[in-house]
């Protein structure tokens, strides 16, 4: 494939299974890759589920450059200024966290609120605390969820046996919220609407950049939306099924370094 990078501006890229390697890390070669895009003009964008501050700290050595779309679309920043983000209602924080609370008393569940400026959590154990720290860079214990005032861009709930039974006791939210199992034991609550596809277009409107100057990568089915805001869709040859018939253009798996080689192609 050709594409004459005089038209590409904007690169927005899944992190875990798109991105990052099969040890979960990100590939050296992506460093001097960055800088190549950084004198031809063209943002990186990686997008993803994790908070701002984890996202700001994996690419600390060039995050001034960056844009970031942070907890699948909710939080969105570019050179240090926020483009958009979309903030939960305090009235239902404060409600769900009551009802995740009286849930908790028949099952293992740590609560995280995922705000603009850190994440919180009020329970100490280290079991669950290990597991908050492998995705929150900043993260706040505090003695009670209720009191924080930070706008809270999602909930995300830890089940220590498996989240998909959490997510069916709360499945009467999705007529107003996305309730959305992200993982075997995590659950995330955000506002309806609310995916890397919105945020991605936010991110085009205020750079002036159009989907046909626009490629995108990703593999799980939150990055479905992500597919149809670029010309340049790509799913990773380890893709769910359904991102492998949304996206125009197949890359090779995230074990192959494939977001890496085919960014090098495009270049040319």
């Amino acid at each position: 494939m050709t594409f004459p990078a005089a038209d590409l501006r904007l690169i927005a890229v899944d992190m875990d299974g798109t991105l990052l390697d099969g040890e979960g890390r990100i590939p050296d070669a992506l460093w001097p890759l960055l800088d190549r895009l950084h004198d031809r003009g063209i943002r990186f964008a990686p997008a993803s589920g994790r908070q701002l501050a984890t996202l700001q700290e994996s690419f600390a050595a060039h995050r001034d450059d960056m844009v970031f779309i942070a907890e699948n679309g909710a939080h969105v920043v570019s050179g240090g200024e926020e483009v958009s983000s979309d903030a939960l209602d305090r009235a239902f924080v404060a409600m769900l966290l009551d009802r995740l609370r009286n849930l908790g008393a028949e099952r293992d569940l740590g609560v995280v609120l995922c705000g603009k400026h850190s994440a919180y959590i009020e329970r100490p154990d280290e079991a669950f605390r290990r597991e908050a720290d492998r995705y929150y860079a900043r993260l706040e214990l505090v003695e009670d969820l209720s009191a924080v005032e930070d706008h809270v861009v999602k909930i995300a709930v830890y089940d220590f046996v498996e989240a998909a039974d959490l997510a069916s006791r709360i499945d009467d939210l999705r007529g107003t919220h996305q309730v959305v199992v992200s993982g075997h034991h995590w659950t995330d609550i955000m506002n309806q609407g609310v995916n890397k596809g919105v945020a991605l277009r936010r991110l085009q409107a205020s750079l002036g950049v159009s989907a046909a100057q626009t490629a995108v990568f990703g593999d799980y089915l939150n990055d479905l939306e992500m597919m149809d805001a670029a010309e340049l869709s790509f799913a990773m040859a380890n893709a769910h099924p359904e991102v492998a018939a949304r996206a125009k253009h197949r890359a090779p798996a995230n074990t192959d370094h494939g977001v890496i080689t085919t960014i090098e192609r495009l270049l040319g």
